[in-house]
């Protein structure tokens, strides 16, 4: 190959990175999926807890300046619990490759671009889902499907006792990846079979969940 067919193939492929090179710098990260989740199932210490970890995450991959909050809902006896969709800001949210997930709150509960291929962690990396070894596509979120938390008269147990137990409850979660037997919500697909870690990994999770900046 010439010097001159060198450099014109090595100027195509600068080229063809560049938009997403832009797109990364231009739009900053705003939401991520947990590339590790606390290592003790669904006891996350609570909301601040659970906060602490994405902005411990993010600010690890590089994020500077931003509020993190993680997308979880809590439940109150005799009213209603913090609804997830109420902690994360006005958006617009982009992934760690600068790809809009969400204009707006709206948009990200009616027609969110949540998949496999965007809905990655911190650092840019797809989760593991449906077909992958091991399936970890369960995201912890304890919501219902329009982001609120569930009513008081719901007895059941969807957050894990508001994410301090690893033992018994359950938690509502989400398939990232949109894939699952027809359970394809993306906050909303099934509640697990308990908070440990182990009963977390048995429903196809690993207590992983979704990170988004709220500034």
């Amino acid at each position: 190959m010439t010097i001159s067919k060198t450099f014109a193939v090595a100027g195509t492929l600068f080229l063809m990175a560049m938009p997403q090179a832009i797109a990364a710098e231009d739009h900053p990260m705003g939401f991520f999926v947990t590339s590790v989740g606390s290592g003790q199932g669904a006891n996350l210490g609570g909301l601040e807890g659970a906060d602490a970890h994405c902005a411990k995450l993010a600010e690890a991959a590089g994020s500077k300046g931003r509020t993190w909050r993680a997308y979880l809902g809590t439940q109150e006896e005799g009213k209603r619990g913090v609804s997830p969709r109420d902690r994360i800001g006005l958006g617009p949210w982009y992934n760690a490759h600068g790809v809009l997930i969400a204009s707006d709150v709206d948009e990200l509960h009616l027609n969110p671009n949540i998949i496999k291929r965007t809905a990655v962690d911190e650092n840019g990396n797809r989760v593991n889902g449906r077909g992958d070894k091991p399936n970890q596509h369960d995201i912890l979120t304890g919501a219902m499907s329009d982001g609120t938390a569930y009513f008081p008269r719901d007895k059941n147990d969807h957050t894990c006792s508001n994410w301090t137990s690893s033992g018994e409850g359950a938690a509502t979660v989400g398939h990232h990846d949109r894939h699952g037997g027809g359970n394809i919500s993306w906050n909303a697909a099934h509640d697990s079979r308990g908070c440990s870690q182990s009963d977390l990994t048995k429903t196809g999770g690993s207590g992983l969940f979704y990170c988004f900046a709220a500034d």
